[in-house]
């Protein structure tokens, strides 16, 4: 039984092939909780992990949860139909964004490694709130570490980067990794914050495509 009454039937034949990440963005877990199990919200999500590392179930794997609404990844429009998604009690940018604890991000890793156990979903597939909606979210944000969820097997991090690549070919390349690339500046901003955030708010520079150059041989795995 679902602890939030927001989800309803997937669509027949359709793979549960993503993993969506996000963070709460609002002032306490217990709100956050709250807004995620009202009826009026209409918003959900499968899990949710509170920074002490608690995980609370909120939506059974095989219902279609309401968390990533309007979206967009590698053609596909509706992502919550394909997708397990998990926020982590976080304020967000609105609230005093920051660090997510080591125990919330543990737990993370272990819930996240029993979903790809249980459905067939390629690393290029999990990603974050911020991928999938491009000008429109930007959690789970730069402070996440992707880094060390990749190393743990969870989605993809590049193993190499050089400062080779073209600047001119970024736009394709984030059209090819999967990015909805209609506003390309909110593209690479999204593209940025999740794989160089270092560098976030700066333009798709070499590096930026050395980066994109890795990735998309990593793409496959």
């Amino acid at each position: 039984m679902s602890a939030s009454p927001n989800f309803d039937d997937r669509p027949d034949a359709t793979p549960i092939d993503m993993l969506v990440l996000h963070y709460t963005g609002m002032e306490s877990a217990f709100r956050a909780l709250d807004r995620l199990c009202d009826p009026k919200a209409k918003v959900s999500a499968h899990y949710l992990i509170d920074e002490d590392g608690m995980v609370a179930p909120l939506v059974d794997e095989g219902m279609r949860a309401w968390h990533a609404g309007v979206a967009f990844w590698r053609g596909e429009t509706d992502i919550n139909a394909r997708s397990i998604g998990i926020e982590l009690v976080n304020p967000g940018h609105e609230f005093g964004y920051r660090d997510f604890p080591d125990v919330q991000m543990a737990a993370l890793r272990d819930l996240a490694l029993k979903v790809l156990d249980r459905h067939p979903i390629p690393a290029r597939n999990v990603v974050g709130h911020s991928d999938v909606a491009v000008g429109r979210k930007t959690d789970p944000g730069e402070l996440f570490d992707w880094a060390g969820l990749a190393q743990a097997g969870i989605g993809l991090w590049p193993d190499r980067e050089n400062n080779d690549g073209d600047p001119a070919r970024v736009p394709v390349m984030l059209a090819d990794y999967g990015y909805d690339v209609t506003d390309e500046a909110a593209a690479i901003a999204a593209f940025q914050r999740h794989f160089r955030p270092q560098s976030l708010g700066g333009p798709a520079d070499a590096l930026a495509a050395a980066c994109l150059s890795a990735l998309l041989d990593l793409r496959n795995t």
